[in-house]
């Protein structure tokens, strides 16, 4: 940028001010030239409003400018050139240059840019150059530049870049030169360089190179078909450890000398048992080389019927109604405010180039019974249902906890067993008590002929033992009376009173 310093200072001497077509102001303090606008170390902290939307150039270097806001270079469609170096820029929000579709060159060096978001880029299709050294960037995510395919150059050089992800240069099919010098770059795996069809110069010098089993590859293609693409000045790759291969060049390294030793892990205990609202500590102890990477996460608990799987992490430790979580890099699982949705089976692994290990963790929690009674009642209306001896939920909770459920699982049985008992009793009971007077009995009254009378009626009795009376109309009314010429009995003398006929209500 300092050799196109003398011919802007020129073309300022030399022309005369002229504002691009359709416009009638230039922003204050700012300096127009036709199609440039020059609005550089005024201090700015925004960019100022009333730029002419023909502009093709715009500097804005060397302010204190620390945002972009969505929109603000909307207006701009016509940008070819955009300068915004030694600035104070913290983060490009995905969209900031939507509208600069015909952008070639951006300057971005000199910030405080600590990432770069996925989409930063988006709407740069035609972009040539892109500036972004002497930033604070510390690893670059998987297709950070994939809305640039016509990217010739990138600057990465004097950042702090430690990671880069496989896939942080996928879509720059065009580019040609690439400059990660003087970075914090470990390590870089071959699947990050393959999208580079096109490139011709590649700047690695000045990083602390860890030269073990992972750079294999990079000095079997430096020695081959990746040295054209170094100068004599970016051959210097330099070992920083192990301490055996520090300062030396990783092309005079042989292959045998770079190992890497696999991993193993420690976790003592293998369970705990915490109670509620308690907070744990878990240390995951690992070694190997190179020094691997620490990730803890909660196994998902496998449903009857269902494949077992494993959550995904979502980052931190797991809250009350997560499921999986992870903890890269520390070695230390951290639960806070424990509660039943933490009981479960965790993994720690450590892993590096050299391979991964695995150990299971079980944490149960213990639920006391002034717990279970302070507990709020569940919205649905009917009981909860209880966990099952035999499914992993139970087996995860502490040994108080599962005692108290056995309890309460035999109680309930108990009672159902003593209601059936008592319902069977009534039931006999009922099949065995007599029966009211007269119950089982058929009494017949046909008042169609008149009252009826005992002698009228014929006692029976059904198959199953049934008493029946039986009206028989053939019979009288009364018993007949003694013949007139019998002999007087004890009441001679006295007239016979006629029989009475009573009526039977049967």
């Amino acid at each position: 940028m300092a050799s196109g310093a003398p011919a802007l200072l020129l073309l300022s001497l030399l022309c005369l001010p002229s504002l691009p077509p359709g416009s009638t102001s230039c922003p204050a303090a700012c300096r127009c030239y036709s199609t440039t606008v020059e609005c550089g170390a005024l201090g700015l902290h925004v960019v100022p409003p009333g730029i002419p939307p023909g502009t093709q150039t715009l500097f804005l270097q060397d302010n204190s400018i620390s945002c972009l806001e969505l929109g603000i270079l909307a207006p701009l469609a016509a940008l070819h050139s955009l300068y915004l170096h030694n600035n104070s820029l913290r983060t490009l929000e995905p969209g900031t240059f939507h509208a600069q579709s015909r952008l070639l060159e951006l300057a971005l060096t000199g910030n405080r840019l600590r990432g770069l978001h996925l989409g930063a880029f988006a709407g740069l299709a035609q972009l040539r150059i892109l500036y972004l050294a002497g930033n604070q960037l510390m690893q670059l995510l998987d297709f950070t530049f994939l809305h640039l395919p016509r990217l010739q150059e990138l600057h990465l050089q004097e950042n702090s870049i430690k990671l880069l992800e496989d896939q942080a240069l996928a879509g720059l099919s065009s580019l040609a030169l690439l400059d990660l010098s003087r970075n914090q770059l470990g390590t870089i795996s071959h699947e990050t360089l393959q999208p580079l069809a096109s490139l011709q110069v590649l700047r690695l010098t000045e990083n602390p190179w860890r030269c073990d089993c992972a750079l294999h590859w990079l000095g079997d293609w430096l020695k081959e078909a990746g040295q054209r693409l170094l100068g004599s000045r970016d051959r210097k790759i330099v070992c920083a450890e192990p301490p055996r291969l520090a300062l030396r060049s990783l092309l005079d390294v042989s292959g045998s000398s770079l190992i890497c030793i696999p991993p193993s892990v420690h976790v003592e205990p293998l369970e705990v048992t915490a109670n509620l609202g308690e907070n744990l500590r878990v240390a995951c102890q690992a070694s190997g080389y190179p020094q691997p990477l620490v990730t803890w996460r909660k196994v998902a608990q496998p449903r009857e019927g269902q494949p077992r799987a494993q959550a995904p992490p979502e980052g931190g430790v797991p809250g009350p109604g997560g499921h999986g979580a992870s903890d890269t890099g520390s070695g230390m699982l951290f639960l806070t405010n424990i509660t039943l949705a933490h009981a479960g089976k965790y993994e720690c692994e450590a892993s590096n180039a050299g391979g991964a290990a695995r150990v299971p963790f079980q944490l149960l929690v213990n639920v006391s019974q002034q717990q279970l009674q302070g507990a709020a009642p569940p919205a649905a209306v009917g009981p909860a249902p209880l966990p099952e001896a035999s499914s992993m939920a139970f087996r995860a909770l502490g040994l108080a906890t599962q005692t108290v459920i056995a309890a309460a699982i035999a109680l309930l049985t108990l009672t159902a067993m003593l209601l059936a008992t008592l319902i069977c009793r009534r039931r006999r009971r009922r099949k065995k008590a007599p029966g009211p007077p007269g119950e089982g009995a058929l009494f017949v009254n046909d008042y169609s002929d008149g009252p009826c009378t005992s002698a009228q009626l014929e006692e029976l009795r059904g198959e199953r033992g049934h008493e029946m009376f039986v009206i028989d109309r053939s019979k009288p009314l009364f018993a007949e009376a003694p013949a007139h010429g019998a002999a007087p009995g004890p009441a001679q003398g006295f007239a016979l009173q006629p029989p009475a006929a009573y009526e039977i209500h049967c």
